[in-house]
């Protein structure tokens, strides 16, 4: 390549400049749109917000089936996990807005009346007896569970047919 003069060679060199810099733009706005794109379909998989009450840290849902397959999926990484439906005929429907009580041995309660917002309700409970209320439509369950330390505890509350609850939505 022959350049007649100094300010040409400077120049063609500030061009070339450009043209790598705008390419180098453009390949890092790309790389971020994949980023963000990526971490939208990681936040539409992400479980529902947790929530602490009395330094216990729980989380609820399972509404809509990508939700509920997360839950489910989630189980086995917290120490206790609740399950709420209702008995209609032959088979159960999903339970939501469930009033959650759980009482340590000592009579304490270490969650008083937070509200389960769907049919799913993951809590890390240290290892211990506890009684578990569930309240829907007035209706109230009781279930002991006995959380040890290395597995989780799962308690299905199960509603006649007839409660007030199944298929709401959170």
């Amino acid at each position: 390549m022959y350049f007649s003069s100094a300010s040409t060679f400077t120049s063609s060199i500030q061009q070339r400049r450009g043209m790598r810099f705008l390419a180098h733009a453009a390949l890092s706005a790309a790389a971020a749109a994949t980023m963000l794109l990526a971490a939208g379909g990681a936040q539409a998989q992400s479980l529902p917000k947790i929530h602490v009450s009395n330094g216990i840290e729980y989380v609820s849902g399972g509404i809509g089936s990508d939700e509920a397959t997360l839950m489910r999926d989630s189980i086995s990484r917290w120490p206790a996990s609740l399950e709420f439906s209702v008995k209609d005929g032959q088979r159960a429907e999903y339970a939501a807005k469930v009033d959650v009580s759980v009482i340590d041995a000592n009579g304490q309660a270490v969650l008083d009346h937070v509200t389960a917002k769907g049919p799913f309700m993951l809590m890390d409970l240290a290892p211990g007896r506890y009684r578990v209320l569930a309240t829907l439509s007035g209706k109230t369950l009781e279930r002991q569970i006995d959380v040890k330390a290395g597995g989780p505890v799962r308690a299905v509350f199960e509603w006649p047919a007839g409660t007030d609850g199944a298929g709401q939505r959170g």
